[in-house]
């Protein structure tokens, strides 16, 4: 099956930073985690892919088209959802998506309508007056109004109650549904994505560390926790990263069953979440 995204040595550079040599990729009808510290480079990539900046080395298909040479193309089928929306606040949103709407080839008055229903969006008032809440879940209605195929999402979920991120990613757990839709879901919110995405992507300081499938990620690491005594060079090569207090230690490690044989039942292994995969990654051994 052709990739609906696809992107092979990936380069940017800026003073101080670089999106060092990325290459990942995501078939059609999964959700794809895309994970990391603030300021790793989830929000360049995401970019590099609607080119909104320029692509110094490497390849990036989406649809397997040049995402360069064929962007008008391209962003007919992605819809995309910002942290920060840019809508004219002054406007209501019946006449902000009627600005919109003349864009897309594709639109659908009838699902866009169904989606405003739906999350109980008042069509009178003006879009200065929603909550990060409202004005997140327009950006929603808009973005699966013109029957995308790819939905791009940069920390969507951020600075948002419960309530309303449960109802997001409920919406996103349905559009995958058809096996048509894919969806590139950045986040720093990991519990968001132990509960949606099929797969996880993880950069740090502008390199992928690893992109993989979530059954194999929790398939691969257990959480220990156990006395410090036992953090010896028998343990050490099957520690990604730990941290140690003075009532013991807890770490991350790979080979869960041989780790279970070592410790012979003297410490406790965990199903971690994907925060914790992603602090050890990243950090290593925490103190």
């Amino acid at each position: 099956m052709e990739s609906i995204l696809e992107l092979r040595n990936v380069v940017k550079n800026f003073t101080g930073f670089k999106i060092n040599g990325i290459s990942f990729s995501l078939e059609p009808g999964y959700i794809m985690g895309f994970i990391g510290a603030n300021g790793s480079g989830k929000t360049t990539t995401i970019k590099l892919i609607m080119n909104l900046l320029h692509l110094e080395m490497g390849e990036i298909k989406v649809f397997g088209l040049d995402s360069r040479q064929h962007e008008q193309q391209i962003k007919q089928r992605i819809g995309f959802v910002y942290d920060d929306n840019h809508f004219y606040e002054e406007l209501t949103i019946t006449q902000m998506t009627k600005v919109l709407a003349p864009f897309y080839k594709k639109w659908d008055w009838n699902t866009y309508n169904r989606y405003i229903h739906r999350f109980g969006l008042p069509s009178n008032k003006k879009i200065k007056t929603f909550s990060r809440g409202m004005k997140m879940k327009y950006a929603l209605a808009v973005a699966l109004s013109h029957k995308a195929e790819l939905l791009i999402m940069d920390e969507p979920t951020s600075g948002l109650d419960p309530i309303v991120r449960s109802e997001i990613l409920d919406i996103l757990s349905e559009v995958i549904l058809d096996e048509r839709c894919s969806v590139l879901f950045s986040s720093h919110i990991t519990s968001d994505l132990d509960r949606i995405a099929d797969y996880v992507t993880l950069i740090h300081n502008g390199t992928i560390l690893f992109s993989t499938s979530k059954e194999e990620l929790f398939e691969k690491y257990s959480l220990v926790k156990g006395e410090r005594s036992l953090l010896g060079e028998n343990l050490r090569p099957y520690l990604v990263g730990y941290r140690e207090s003075q009532f013991g230690f807890e770490g991350l490690v790979t080979d869960k069953a041989a780790v279970q044989a070592m410790l012979n039942g003297n410490a406790l292994l965990e199903r971690p979440t994907l925060e914790d995969i992603m602090l050890y990654c990243t950090r290593g051994r925490a103190v």
